[in-house]
């Protein structure tokens, strides 16, 4: 098979519309979306299904939705390029999910280190959904067949859940799912708050400060910048454990300046904390400025938006409701003629 012809190989990824993106959500699985369109057979989905494990304002939801799709096209996921959906516009998600859940074990959704941790920041709302979502985040990966799904560390194991499952369904039923990869970029991985560098930036923090967001105007984030933690000392170097908000700001940097983490080091040589927030800030802005831009182009033109989810809906059905069939298929339902 030549290179022409060889067929790619499959991408999924997905984020939650339960606040605004951030930088952390740029570094740590929208640059890679961008770099992998091009390469890869690329699924990636606003994921409202899992956004409901928490309490939300159904028209704010809604909103979140709809200004999540637009970053994502403003950023530079092309729908001609990659298949671009929304997640409950699928049904075959929920399908597919209830079918794994049969298939995974109490001992292995016990595990989930991110059920741990939600469960204490939320006891009051401690749904079985909250328990169950990473098995519909398997069903997710695994309707596509997809080989590898690009994630930030803290979901890392949720796709070895997915593989985990994939090969249970596989020993007992017979070869039907690609065993998925995680992919994680060598910098930005993860990208820590501002005011808490030991803590992931997150698009549901209670601190506006901790974090920035994509759709931040340039004065609220040159603030946030200058207000940022930094650390004893006055060295700039990458040292993630003695010098975490440097090491944070420095990946910040790297990230959407495009330097390379050593040269930010030599390039920051002797510069003062004060000045080297001020040039971090300020790279940026730079970068969001044409970000914004068509941001705020496309959350004017609803028939456009309509159209890629629609389109991209559509596109996800015929390959989602293939892999479905099959598995029914292999699970024993019985199928209408």
């Amino acid at each position: 098979m030549n290179e022409a012809t060889e067929k790619k190989k499959v991408i999924f990824s997905a984020v939650k519309p339960t606040g605004a993106l951030t930088l952390g959500s740029y570094a740590g699985a929208l640059k890679n979306w961008i770099a992998m369109q091009n390469a890869y057979e690329c699924f990636y989905c606003v994921a409202d299904m899992h956004s409901i494990t928490v309490r939300l304002t159904p028209a704010d939801f809604r909103k979140n939705t709809i200004e999540m799709l637009a970053m994502y096209l403003a950023l530079g996921v092309d729908p001609e390029k990659c298949t671009l959906f929304v997640q409950s516009h699928v049904p075959a998600h929920a399908e597919l999910s209830w079918v794994l859940n049969c298939n995974t074990l109490y001992g292995e959704a016990k595990r989930m280190t991110q059920f741990k941790e939600k469960s204490k920041k939320d006891p009051d709302n401690v749904n079985v959904g909250l328990f169950d979502y990473p098995v519909l985040m398997a069903a997710d990966i695994l309707l596509y067949q997809a080989e590898f799904v690009p994630v930030g560390q803290d979901q890392k194991q949720h796709v070895e859940l997915a593989r985990n499952i994939a090969q249970r369904f596989n020993g007992r039923y017979s070869p039907t799912f690609v065993l998925p990869e995680p992919v994680m970029p060598e910098y930005g991985a993860k990208i820590y708050g501002l005011q808490d560098p030991l803590s992931k930036m997150s698009k549901s923090d209670g601190n506006p400060n901790d974090c920035v967001y994509l759709a931040d105007d340039a004065d609220t984030i040159m603030r946030k910048f200058k207000a940022a933690v930094t650390d004893s000392g006055t060295a700039i170097k990458y040292d993630s454990a003695a010098k975490p908000g440097v090491s944070n700001l420095l990946t910040v940097y790297s990230v959407f300046s495009g330097v390379a983490v050593e040269k930010a080091e030599k390039e920051f040589e002797g510069c003062g904390y004060a000045e080297f927030k001020k040039r971090v800030g300020e790279a940026v802005c730079e970068f969001l400025r044409p970000v914004q831009s068509e941001y705020r182009r496309l959350l004017a033109d609803k028939a456009y938006i309509n159209s890629v989810m629609k389109n991209g809906a559509e596109k996800a059905s015929r390959v989602a409701r293939r892999t479905l069939s099959k598995v029914y298929r292999k699970v024993g339902f019985i199928a209408l003629e």
